[in-house]
């Protein structure tokens, strides 16, 4: 069943269009992701969602009953969507617990308590319920605006960008918790977010944005691994673009040697195209024919991000695995192993 459905939505502050047609849906209990680079329109589309802007076009339907349209405007506090904002905006004069309570006060007090400990249980913050906002972490403050924000079990809730201020290990850590916290909650749920490790972290889909329009609409793994545009190619992962060219109906021919690869109707013989080139595409090893110079390295954990340049002055990222460490400017070997090549017709 379909919890929320967005058509053709269009926003535009005067003449500056924010967002062109914007679609967007889903699915009761699932957890949704807007992601994209600052000023694309994800933030827009979520204000317009919760009813804080007024969109120029389209419809947003939540639950079947219609939000928005050309007659139609649904107030906020009507629509039962609750909301987590990028400044966490705790009252700071209330205890933790009497933030969770602030948006059911008129609940009769036993099913406050109730509710607020259910919370506070749930987000592993019972033992500071009676602590104030200014004695909490930054972590700590997400969780119970989080469950600020749950406390009235909202039909939807909104997530604006809520990590966004704390470290990246931090962040992708509360991103995993959230998930399971919103999922024991059944709730549906958006998150907006820059940062495509806490969206693959956290959504079920992911709807990548630019300039004011979804580029695709689709798992984390398939984003990665079957990007639709040259765009999301580049803003998803790590990569590179190598130049090549459609020699037979089953050949790319590139500077580092000849890539398999089904001619399909989109592509010509003889076209020139754009690969994809992932880390885990370049293998190195002192005996391939081709060579290329390693310009940084950058300590992974487990592995080492290499960059490198060809003779040719093409360059590559490569992820090692292996406890060899190569040095800045040695000269190595270099191939690409592609089993489906992802290629995008040249500008």
């Amino acid at each position: 069943m379909k919890r929320l459905e967005v058509k053709k939505l269009d926003f535009a502050y005067g003449r500056n269009q924010i967002l062109f047609e914007f679609d967007f849906s889903l699915e009761e209990g699932q957890i949704g992701c807007l992601l994209g680079p600052s000023g694309c329109g994800k933030t827009t589309a979520l204000r317009a969602i919760a009813g804080f802007e007024i969109p120029t076009k389209g419809e947003i339907i939540l639950n079947g009953k219609k939000l928005n349209s050309s007659k139609l405007f649904v107030e906020p506090e009507k629509r039962q969507i609750g909301m987590v904002f990028q400044d966490i905006a705790l009252f700071p004069h209330l205890s933790v617990e009497e933030n969770i309570q602030f948006g059911i006060r008129l609940l009769p007090k036993s099913l406050r308590y109730e509710r607020s400990n259910e919370l506070l249980d749930l987000v592993g913050m019972s033992q500071f319920k009676k602590k104030y906002s200014h004695e909490l972490s930054g972590g700590q403050q997400q969780r119970i605006a989080l469950a600020r924000a749950m406390a009235p079990k909202p039909s939807l809730l909104l997530m604006d960008e809520p990590l966004s201020s704390l470290d990246e290990e931090l962040r992708e850590q509360l991103a995993r918790e959230i998930r399971i916290i919103l999922q024991q909650e059944k709730i549906s749920a958006i998150l907006v977010t820059h940062d495509q490790n806490e969206a693959f972290a956290v959504g079920d889909h992911i709807s990548v944005m630019h300039q004011g329009r979804v580029q695709q609409n689709d798992s984390a793994y398939n984003l990665y691994h079957h990007p639709l545009n040259r765009f999301v190619a580049e803003f998803i992962g790590e990569g590179t673009l190598l130049t090549g060219l459609i020699s037979s109906n089953d050949t790319i021919s590139t500077d580092l040697g000849d890539i398999k690869f089904n001619l399909t109707e989109a592509f010509q013989l003889q076209e020139k195209v754009d690969l994809l080139i992932r880390p885990e595409n370049v293998i190195l090893s002192h005996d391939n024919e081709n060579k290329a110079i390693i310009t940084a390295r950058y300590f992974r954990g487990s592995s080492y991000l290499y960059n490198l340049k060809t003779s040719r002055g093409t360059e590559l990222l490569c992820l090692l695995h292996d406890s060899e460490v190569l040095n800045i400017n040695q000269l190595i070997g270099v191939r690409l192993q592609i089993d489906r090549p992802v290629i995008f017709r040249c500008p």
